[in-house]
């Protein structure tokens, strides 16, 4: 835990010393009253808290924020990540993963492949996946968590994202100048690193389910104008994947 987060509402009531954050300031990081740590206001600045009381049961501070110019510039805006639904297991690990890195959006998507089933999990049910968002951000030191959905159709996603330029392109999209990437371990022609993303670009990629993208699936992501693009010959993890495409497509952005 690099940075310490709090959400809007937390910054002016004692915090609960079975509190996990509690539980890291004094057997981890063995703060005491009057000593300062890192701490950030989730979507604001970075800053400085002070633990000013140690009770029973609560834990009081008080907080030093950054002026609004300091706050950490929105780079992670340029890319969206749409993954097919996948095991809550392997979720958990993109939720946190994909926030360390820096995503502006993660959109998990129903596709024909994909156990539907995956979107009743309470993963989803019980706002779970919020705190892996904030794990993440924190082992980034950053404050910024990402847009999530989960569970809509991934025609209705790219509708809502993009327009088609044609239901019947008269010629697949190139993996050239792309910002625009799905990929695919079957009909991709080009090595995701041989992809040329235009810097100061926003990207949105895309990565199937654990059983990947089905024929219907990839005329509609050709349909929206997406590049196929692979990861090498070896069958990846979907975490595994996201984690992988997400560093080359930064490093690509210049973010890494």
């Amino acid at each position: 835990m690099n940075l310490i987060l709090f959400e809007p509402a937390e910054i002016d009531r004692p915090l609960s010393r079975k509190d996990r954050r509690s539980i890291h300031l004094l057997e981890v990081l063995r703060r005491r009253v009057g000593e300062t740590f890192d701490a950030g206001l989730i979507n604001g600045p970075r800053g400085k808290g002070t633990l000013t009381a140690i009770e029973a049961d609560t834990l009081a501070f008080s907080f030093a924020w950054s002026e609004p110019a300091a706050i950490e510039a929105p780079v992670d805006a340029r890319i969206t990540l749409l993954v097919g639904l996948p095991r809550p297991q392997t979720a958990r690990d993109i939720l946190r993963d994909a926030t360390t890195l820096g995503v502006a959006a993660l959109h998990f998507v129903q596709t024909e492949k994909a156990e539907r089933s995956y979107a009743q999990s309470t993963l989803w049910s019980s706002g779970e996946w919020r705190r892996h968002l904030v794990t993440g951000a924190e082992q980034a030191f950053a404050t910024r968590i990402p847009e999530v959905s989960h569970g809509r159709d991934l025609a209705e996603i790219l509708a809502r994202l993009t327009e088609p330029a044609s239901l019947t392109p008269d010629a697949p999209p190139r993996c050239e100048a792309a910002v625009r990437l799905a990929l695919d371990n079957y009909e991709s022609p080009t090595p995701l690193g041989e992809c040329e993303i235009p810097r100061n670009t926003s990207v949105l990629l895309a990565i199937g389910a654990e059983r990947g993208w089905s024929a219907g699936e990839r005329e509609l992501l050709r349909a929206h104008r997406f590049a196929f693009a692979h990861l090498g010959s070896r069958v990846l993890r979907t975490e595994t994947a996201v984690v992988a495409a997400l560093a080359i497509v930064r490093a690509k952005l210049g973010l890494m």
